[in-house]
């Protein structure tokens, strides 16, 4: 790069991008590539990748092509670069074709300094055909990774860009990408015919982020605290397909968040004013699918929250990437389950042998990052070829929760003996199989049931076996052939242990096997009060009593002790909030609410607590169809049995339902009904038992011997009665 060039260069950095020194590796960059030389760059996200061809683009003379895969990055960068006073503009189908023409025009008159290309767009003849008299100043294949069938992205289309580049003439290639495993970049190298392009490589740590990775169990409690506790910062919640996507935006909008959607399913005028609003903090969250954020500028994003299990780690990399680009603190969170991976792998039934081998692969190393102990930090930059020299980051839920430890000498070298015997040929799955004597088809045609090393772990779970693997890796005693995907081999230093076992600490994995079932729809469950503030709950009780005793009435009447310990566990502080606790409708809430929240709100004042109200989960609508047809029925005075046979329900479960419309603070007249199949003197009896029973529970007054002459039906009807004309 001669003087002038250079001087020009650090010139346009200060005028037209406003930073006085370039970062990291960009100065070599930009230098190779004004050089006139392939460049292959790999640099996270927030480092300042598009600078290192935004800026040569401006520097040099004729127009710089920006092969780029989503619609959105084009936008978003093209009105940057417009809003510095660079010609930018980009060719793709959301153009007319007046507006296609009108850009063609500007780049073969050499108005246009960077031209963003969609490669499908690139693909079309009249595209090629276009750009062969355009002035052309370099070629930047933005998101490179997706050329590979090893990327996180990989797309077809791609693949072609090769054999339309060299039909465009001689010029300079930089291929861009913030991950690629060592596989990855040997595919772009490869597949643009750049082997000997110069690379620059940055580490993969982002030192700011906070990893986490919490079971999917409760997720939409979990969720709903966790973005409330970011209140007012701006975050994005990462969903695998568009229905889930809107239909967690719509949740977080009904429980107060500023949050909208963004998919590709979504009219384009929807997507960009959503995409807008995040950009110019008018929407705190977006929930999209993985399209979101490829190229956005963004540099304040302070929380990623994978919903579902992203498809690969280099997925989950780039994604939680797109957090805190400004270097501030910020959080990524993901939600774990195998039900995820079985559903992704399912996903996959119809790509061919090859491609859904790769899939479950990089599935599989998924799973493993997720339910590994190791520090979080360490297995993602392992995974990308770079060593972390610390063994605790700080940054991550592993190091600051460890969970427990055992001595691996012994289980580190049957792992290293087995990879020897078998003759560093294979991958890790097999590897299990001669520890654990699997007699599988493979084991047997290679006679490795013969091997002295063949069943010597068989007391251990595959699980731990391949916890071992893993943590061996990590450890660079083996390591995986590049060349051949999923073959491991021993390293030097594998070597050296055999002949010199040394200590070495391995970690219990999380165990995410025996999760109950997660929350796969939005639907209204009540929560689980546990763990309740014990202090505020007896005085709750007291408040009781006291109202009970002024109305004349038994204390569950008011509120029964479930309420009471939810009430102790959220804080309900207004009477909108005590209508989400279980048991507490509209009528109750107005009926004897007052006094509640007024006490739990000067309670909360006197400790300083900050409210658990985030747990309550607020829904569109109450999906129950039932209990809206029963109270429409009952009004009309129709028959139970009726109303049973019309739901398809059998009486008991009838009742089970008017007892939870009741239970909420809802008033029924099922006198008509009643006074058929209870006589008058039974009902005076219930209903004197009822006003002075100390019980709520209906199990506990079925089991009451002193009314142990009455029917089950006929004490469920009287207490519904009692309950709709005392408690409503």
């Amino acid at each position: 790069m001669t003087e002038q060039l250079e001087h020009k260069a650090k010139e346009v950095l200060k005028q037209v991008f406003g930073f006085s020194g370039f970062r990291g590796t960009q100065e070599p960059i930009i230098r190779n590539l004004l050089d006139g030389k392939d460049t292959f760059v790999i640099m996270p996200t927030g480092a300042g990748k598009s600078l290192c061809y935004q800026l040569p683009a401006v520097v040099m003379e004729g127009t710089a092509i920006v092969i780029s895969p989503l619609i959105a990055l084009m936008k978003n960068q093209v009105d940057q670069l417009q809003s510095l006073g660079v010609n930018a503009q980009f060719l793709n189908s959301t153009l007319s074709k007046s507006e296609a023409n009108k850009v063609k025009k500007e780049t073969i008159a050499k108005k246009v300094k960077l031209l963003y290309v969609a490669p499908e767009s690139l693909t079309k003849e009249e595209t090629v055909s276009f750009l062969q008299d355009a002035h052309i100043s370099f070629i930047a294949v933005d998101e490179a990774h997706c050329i590979s069938e090893w990327g996180h992205d990989f797309r077809p289309e791609y693949r072609r860009i090769k054999t339309i580049v060299q039909q465009l003439g001689d010029h300079p290639i930089i291929a861009l990408t913030a991950t690629a495993t060592p596989k990855v970049q040997l595919d772009i190298m490869k597949n643009l015919s750049m082997e000997d392009a110069a690379l620059f490589k940055s580490s993969f740590n982002r030192t700011n982020l906070y990893y986490e990775i919490r079971p999917k169990q409760d997720i939409k409690k979990q969720l709903i605290r966790f973005v409330k506790e970011q209140k007012g910062k701006s975050g994005i919640v990462y969903c695998l397909s568009r229905k889930k996507v809107e239909e967690i935006a719509e949740f977080l909008k009904v429980n107060d968040i500023n949050a909208a959607p963004y998919h590709a399913g979504l009219d384009a005028n929807v997507r960009i004013q959503n995409q807008d609003g995040f950009l110019n903090e008018d929407i705190d969250v977006i929930v999209a699918t993985i399209a979101f954020g490829m190229g956005i500028d963004k540099p304040d994003v302070r929380f990623v929250v994978h919903y579902d299990v992203p498809k690969s780690l280099e997925g989950y990399y780039q994604e939680t990437g797109r957090a805190g680009r400004d270097g501030i603190e910020s959080k990524c969170l993901m939600f774990f389950s195998h039900n995820d991976i079985t559903k992704l792998d399912k996903f996959n039934k119809d790509k061919s042998v090859q491609e859904r081998d790769n899939a479950r692969i990089l599935l599989q190393e998924m799973t493993s990052f997720a339910e590994s102990a190791v520090c979080r930090r360490v297995q993602l930059l392992h995974y990308f070829g770079e060593a972390f020299d610390k063994k605790n980051c700080n940054k991550c839920d592993n190091c600051l929760h460890p969970t427990d430890q055992y001595q691996g000498k012994d289980h580190v070298e049957l792992v290293l003996k087995t990879v020897k015997a078998i003759e560093e040929r294979f991958g890790m799955l097999h590897v299990v199989d001669v520890i654990k004597g699997n007699p599988t088809e493979y084991v047997q045609s290679y006679s490795h049931d013969k091997l002295d090393v063949y069943s010597k772990g068989d007391m251990e779970t595959e699980d731990f076996w391949r916890s071992v693997v893993r943590q061996t890796m990590l450890a660079g005693l083996i390591e995986k052939d590049i060349e051949n995907i999923g073959v491991i081999k021993l390293t030097d230093k594998g070597a050296e242990f055999l002949k010199n076992p040394y200590s070495i600490t391995l970690y219990k994995n999380h165990d995410f096997n025996d999760l109950k079932q997660e929350d796969e729809e939005i639907d209204s469950t009540p929560i689980e009060a546990t763990a309740y503030d014990e202090k505020l709950y007896e005085m709750l009780r007291a408040l009781r009593k006291k109202v009970a005793k002024q109305k004349k009435l038994p204390p569950y009447v008011i509120f029964q002790e479930p309420s009471l310990e939810e009430m102790a566990t959220t804080y309900p502080c207004t009477i909108e909030e005590l209508t989400s606790i279980t048991g507490v409708g509209q009528g109750k809430a107005e009926k004897f609410g007052k006094e509640f929240v007024t006490l739990i709100e000067q309670y909360v004042e006197d400790n300083d607590i900050i409210t658990a109200a985030d747990v309550t989960v607020k829904t569109t609508a109450n999906r129950s169809k039932n209990k809206v047809f029963i109270i429409q029925q009952i009004d009309k005075k129709l028959e139970l049995e009726d109303i049973a046979e019309a739901l398809d329900l059998s009486m008991d479960e009838v009742l089970e339902e008017i007892e939870h419309i009741v239970a909420s603070g809802t008033k029924l007249n099922l006198n008509y009904y009643i006074d058929q199949v209870v006589d008058e003197d039974k009902q005076e009896d219930l209903l004197d038992y009822f006003m002075t029973t100390e019980s709520g529970d209906l199990e506990e007054v079925l089991e009451d011997e002193d009314i142990e002459d009455y029917s089950e039906e006929e004490i469920r009807l009287m207490r519904i009665k009692f309950l709709s004309k005392y408690a409503n």
